[in-house]
């Protein structure tokens, strides 16, 4: 165990300044936590060789007040004085060498956690404060302790903020509770004041965690009435009224005043002076204080001795009756109240207000406002209030007060209304539509669902009968009375069939209000109908390595009925085959890989096996049928890819094959044509030729044509004349001679080129410029049965077919 020498001393904080507050307050150290170098020596160590004279600490401590604070030490009778501290600064310094070798007591220091709460030592409490306090003056020290040690037993207080507390402030180190700098109590806005203390600690170690722990109290703060504030008057202004027939004496008017000091009110006396009244409070000795004065106006009227009174047709009356129907037209008059009110007073005593009272805004009384007497009328406010489901009697209060009159009278008088029912609602159903599931194949007259509607009116009103149509609605009837909707008697549900009905259902009262609902009904799948193949005997050819599918219905509308598994029930030879349970695809066992391994099993040349398949349906009960299936097992042929797999697999549907070609077929002459179209449309627009022109010509002298010899180029004569083209569509560029003249001159032969070295001027191939109205150079004989370029021969045909309509123009 290790040796720690523990030195006794005790730390003094002192006052030097006498406090004259209303409350003084000890001062206290920081406690800045442990193993810190100023504070209140919270765990403070200290090595034993620190040289002598070393400042080792500085206290740090506080006055509530803010006074000045001495410092000091005392020490064990008989224990060596190791420190001194400088009273003012605090600072300790090291004045005998340590050691800790001498040391007569070995203590074991248990090292706190933060484990208590904060503890008040003083509240909840109760206190008494003036309202005249002074702001920022020091009202009561709260006192808190924390067992733990260190930052875990230091305590900082602060308040709860709430509307109450808004007024003070709390010292977070001494607990010291002020009024707030700029705040002042008030007796008669709050007598009360609720303050939440909060006592908070340094926190510390717990557990392992951090843990910071506080507490809370109450300090109830009565606040004590001062002599403030003025009295005065109660239920101003005043007016009062004094009969003209008044005997002197008689009383007139009271007045009521009361001190503004509530919690300590002084007596009140009371005065008139200058034509006012006035009131004085005054104190204990019965000295005047405060004061306060208000104006009374007393008018002198003449005597109102006459009530209101409602009359009826035999006099006077405060009860009246009727009944009438429910819904009456808005702004009608209820005729059948005969109402007279009147006073029999004069003047402004004779004036008052009508007023109707009872429930909602249903009628509305005329007039409002009666000099002497009038006849009273009853109107229709509100006609859809007036419902005979919600009240079955209306109670109202005719009231009559008279306006001007210092007595206020009245009169009271009780209408009573008994409504009459009419078929004013129409039959509602529950819900808006109905959901219904039935089983298929139920009997005839099966009930599917109930279907409800209400009706608020009375009597036969009331009464709903139902009905139901629509074109969903052929195989089911309803109760007229009861609204139990079932099936025709003949009726036959088949989910296969149809499984899903929607129809209309009406509820009509007695004089044909109605309301409809929609109804929709589920047939619900019974598991009816077996899985089937198309044929009891299937034949099928497979290919080593290929599948053969084979297919079963059922004819359930839905699942789990419909739902088909496969299974192999037996092969021969056994052992063969697998199948796919979902999809009935049948394969050989992985194991046959090639004929040689099937001639092996079937000890022969036949390779066509048989198998038993079920297929079997998941409903419930369940349903299954079998069929033998032949499979003849082949190789694979020298084809390869999906043409070879096809014609496999249908070599036993010939028509598959021949539908098959035919599609082949037809794909490719359809992809032909659209091919020559695209041809022929590209070589038509190459070879376009300009639009026809239409000519007028005047008559001329025919045209000459003079053939030349070989070598010689062909002449036209035509005199030159002025015709008009129509050339609205020819594609002739700016400047040409067909845009001024046409037909234009026969284009001269052009000069020949130089010829090449070593050529003949027989061999050279040319050909002269044409337009329209020209031909080309014939050319030499050696090639005279080479092709004319196409543009030629166009313009060649051209030449002709107008050299034969000027021809045949000219002969006309």
């Amino acid at each position: 165990m290790k040796n720690v020498k523990k030195l006794h001393c005790s730390l003094l904080l002192v006052l030097v300044h006498v406090c004259f507050a209303q409350a003084d307050y000890a001062p206290f150290f920081y406690d800045n936590g442990p193993y810190s170098s100023n504070g209140n020596l919270a765990l403070f160590s200290l090595t034993e060789d620190t040289p002598v004279g070393t400042e080792i600490y500085a206290l740090n401590g506080t006055d509530p007040e803010g006074q000045e604070v001495r410092y000091g030490l005392s020490f064990e009778p008989g224990a060596k004085e190791y420190f001194r501290v400088e009273p003012k600064s605090g600072n300790i310094t090291l004045v005998e060498q340590l050691d800790r070798e001498v040391t007569e007591k070995v203590t074991v220091f248990v090292m706190d956690a933060n484990d208590e709460r904060p503890v008040f030592k003083n509240l909840p409490s109760f206190l008494d404060v003036p309202e005249n306090s002074e702001c920022g003056s020091s009202i009561y020290k709260v006192l808190a302790v924390d067992r733990d040690t260190g930052s875990g037993g230091s305590i900082t207080f602060y308040l709860q903020t709430n509307g109450q507390s808004s007024k003070f402030a709390i010292d977070r180190h001494s607990g010291v509770l002020r009024i707030k700098p700029g705040e002042m109590l008030d007796y008669e806005r709050s007598t009360t004041h609720f303050i939440t203390v909060v006592a908070k600690d340094g926190g510390g170690n717990y557990n392992g965690k951090e843990q910071v722990m506080s507490s809370s109290a109450t300090l109830t703060i009565n606040v004590i009435d001062t002599q403030d504030t003025p009295p005065s008057f109660v239920g101003t202004p005043y007016f009062g009224y004094v009969y003209e027939v008044s005997v002197p004496g008689s009383e007139i008017f009271t007045v009521f005043a009361k001190d503004g000091d509530l919690g300590m009110p002084k007596p009140i006396h009371y005065s008139l002076e200058n034509g006012k009244h006035q009131q004085l409070s005054s104190s204990p000795e019965g000295n005047l204080m405060d004061y306060g004065f208000t104006t009374v106006v007393i008018r002198v009227v003449d005597l109102n001795n006459h009530p209101p009174t409602f009359y009826g047709e035999n006099g006077p009356q405060n009860m009246f009756e009727m009944t009438m129907y429910e819904h009456p037209p808005e702004g009608e008059i209820i005729r059948g109240l005969k109402i007279t009110v009147n006073d029999s007073d004069q003047g402004s005593n004779a004036k008052f207000n009508l007023r109707l009272v009872g429930p909602g805004r249903m009628l509305r009384v005329v007039p409002q406002t009666v000099l002497n007497e009038a006849q009273v009328t009853i109107l229709v406010e509100d006609s859809a209030a007036m419902d005979y489901e919600k009240f079955h009697f209306l109670t109202f209060k005719l009231l009559a007060v008279e306006m001007d009159t210092p007595e206020r009278f009245s009169a009271t008088a009780d209408i009573v209304i008994h409504l009459l029912d009419t078929n004013d609602n129409a039959p509602k159903f529950s819900s808006v539509y109905y959901i219904a599931r039935i089983p298929e194949n139920s009997p005839g007259n099966s009930n599917v669902v109930s279907v409800t509607a209400t009706d608020p009116d009375s009597g036969f009103w009331g009464e709903v009968k139902y009905s139901i149509y629509g074109s969903g609605a052929d195989l089911f009837l309803i109760h007229s009375a009861s609204g139990i909707i079932y099936t025709q008697p003949w009726a036959s549900l088949d989910a296969e069939v149809k499984s899903k009905y929607n129809f209309y259902v009406k509820a009509e009262d007695a004089e044909g209000k109605y309301s409809l609902a929609e109804v929709f009904v589920t047939v619900l799948d019974l598991n009816d109908h077996p899985p089937e193949f198309n044929e009891n005997f299937l034949e099928k050819t497979m290919i080593i390595g290929a599948l053969v599918k084979i297919e079963a219905q059922d004819d359930d509308a839905e699942g789990p009925n419909n739902v088909i598994e496969y299974s192999i029930m037996k092969t021969d030879p056994e052992n063969i085959f697998d199948i796919n349970a979902d999809t009935g695809e049948i394969k050989l066992k992985s194991y046959i890989k090639s004929m040689d391994i099937v001639q092996n099993i079937t000890k022969q040349n036949d390779c066509t096996w048989s198998v038993v398949v079920q297929a079997q349906d998941r409903g419930s009960p369940s349903f299954s049928t079998t069929t033998v299936v032949k499979i003849d097992i082949t190789e694979a042929t020298q084809l390869r890819g999906p043409w070879a797999s096809f014609f496999v697999q249908s070599r036993d549907k010939p028509l598959h094959i021949l539908g098959m070609i035919a599609g082949v077929i037809s794909l490719m002459v359809v992809v032909t044509v659209f091919i020559s179209t695209i041809m022929f449309m590209r070589n038509k627009k190459s070879n376009r030729i300009l639009p026809h022109r239409r000519i007028r010509r005047r008559n001329k002298p025919p045209v000459t044509f003079k053939f030349p010899n070989s070598g010689e180029k062909l002449l036209i004569q035509e005199p030159e004349v002025m015709v008009g083209v129509n050339c609205s569509n020819c594609n002739i560029a700016s400047g040409h001679p067909l845009g001024r003249h046409w037909p234009p001159p026969p284009p001269n032969a052009p000069a020949l080129p130089p010829l090449l070295p070593g050529g003949r001027p027989g061999d050279r191939q040319w050909v002269v410029p044409t337009v329209l109205g020209t031909v080309a150079q014939i050319k030499p004989k050696r090639n005279r049965n080479r092709p004319v370029d196409s543009v030629n021969a166009a313009l060649v045909s051209e030449l002709k077919m107008r050299l034969d309509q000027r021809r045949l123009a000219n002969s006309s």
